[in-house]
């Protein structure tokens, strides 16, 4: 409501440059090629940069995780967005996820951690076994957050103080039958 009044308040310009922004927000955005990210270009700014830790990769439901993690400026290393988590409830299985790229990423010996970071409810905690089943690898340390995250919340609404440590904190990604 309060956007289509402030709309109804603006120029026809103001408009006409409005519509062109989310015109160009669809037709020149989208997923990195690597990470499957939010980005302008085919790979994004966290993948080229040259400062980061590619040897660990952090793996996220989505991009608004990516951002949490990211506000917290103590994740250095790199990332991958699953696009979802499984959710056999909401008809969601691996094959609709950004999966099979991880994958082959974890194949490859110079990466020597994968961190689930996935929200701690039911289908995170599916998501997180799934994956730890097929990447497990001799020499490859897969950990997880610690859990100052509340149980079933979500990381994009978790401050920056509390996912920090969490990241910080991760421990060793255990089987718990």
């Amino acid at each position: 409501m309060r956007l289509a009044l402030d709309l109804f308040r603006r120029s026809g310009d103001e408009i006409n440059d409005f519509v062109k922004s989310i015109i160009e927000l669809k037709t020149q955005t989208n997923a990195c090629s690597v990470c499957g990210n939010l980005s302008d270009t085919p790979t994004c700014s966290i993948c080229i940069n040259p400062g980061r830790d590619f040897s660990i990769i952090c793996v996220v439901e989505d991009i608004r995780d990516v951002m949490a993690i990211e506000s917290t400026s103590t994740f250095k290393g790199v990332y991958h967005v699953l696009g979802g988590i499984i959710s056999p409830m909401d008809g969601i299985g691996p094959n609709e996820l950004n999966i099979e790229p991880l994958f082959e990423r974890s194949r490859n010996n110079a990466v020597q951690e994968i961190i689930f970071a996935l929200s701690p409810t039911m289908e995170g905690d599916t998501t997180n076994f799934y994956l730890f089943k097929r990447i497990q690898r001799e020499g490859l340390l897969i950990t997880t957050l610690s859990r100052g995250i509340s149980l079933g919340s979500e990381l994009q609404h978790t401050d920056e103080v509390t996912l920090g440590r969490s990241l910080e904190q991760r421990q060793v990604f255990r089987l718990n039958f």
